[in-house]
């Protein structure tokens, strides 16, 4: 005769889902210590004065490799072709900082207390930038202004205009 292992409710103990049996895992491996570490995107949260130098993450100045751009381009992800110059300092002990520049680039985008900023490299010193508000809700706008030079960023033409 037959015997079956049952549990207290009378169900069997199988492979099924839930189980410890020893079926194939859907996750994938987990990374390898060899691979590259690529940094490309990366968010700020505004905890302090919106206005003042930010602090980018280390992981990020560390993926540069040693590159310390002078400036960075920052170009708002639904703002056309306008690419912001922000000057880029460096502390010396592998930290930058986004500076002069990033004042008129954050008044133009809104960029407040609470707020998300999320960055993404896009490689040649260009980050690409979208704004994100207090409730996690991304700042959407459009740009009627066809002016893309950056001679124009010390009299701020924001692109302002929520959709």
């Amino acid at each position: 005769m037959a015997s079956t292992s049952r549990t207290r409710n009378g169900r069997g103990r199988g492979r099924g889902r839930g189980g410890r049996g020893g079926g194939s895992s859907s996750l994938p491996p987990p990374p390898s210590s060899t691979l590259p570490l690529i940094i490309e995107e990366f968010f700020i949260v505004i905890y302090e004065d919106p206005l003042v130098k930010k602090a980018l993450p280390k992981k990020f100045a560390d993926y540069l490799d040693g590159q310390e751009p002078a400036k960075v381009y920052l170009r708002a992800a639904d703002c056309g072709p306008r690419l912001w110059t922000v000057e880029v300092l460096f502390d010396g002990q592998g930290r930058m900082y986004l500076d002069k520049g990033w004042e008129n680039f954050a008044i133009a985008h809104g960029v407040d207390f609470g707020c998300y900023v999320h960055f993404k490299y896009e490689g040649d010193d260009v980050l690409t930038v979208k704004v994100f508000d207090g409730t996690i809700c991304r700042k959407y706008y459009y740009s009627d202004d066809e002016d893309t030079d950056d001679e124009s960023d010390d009299d701020v033409k924001p692109c302002i205009h929520p959709l």
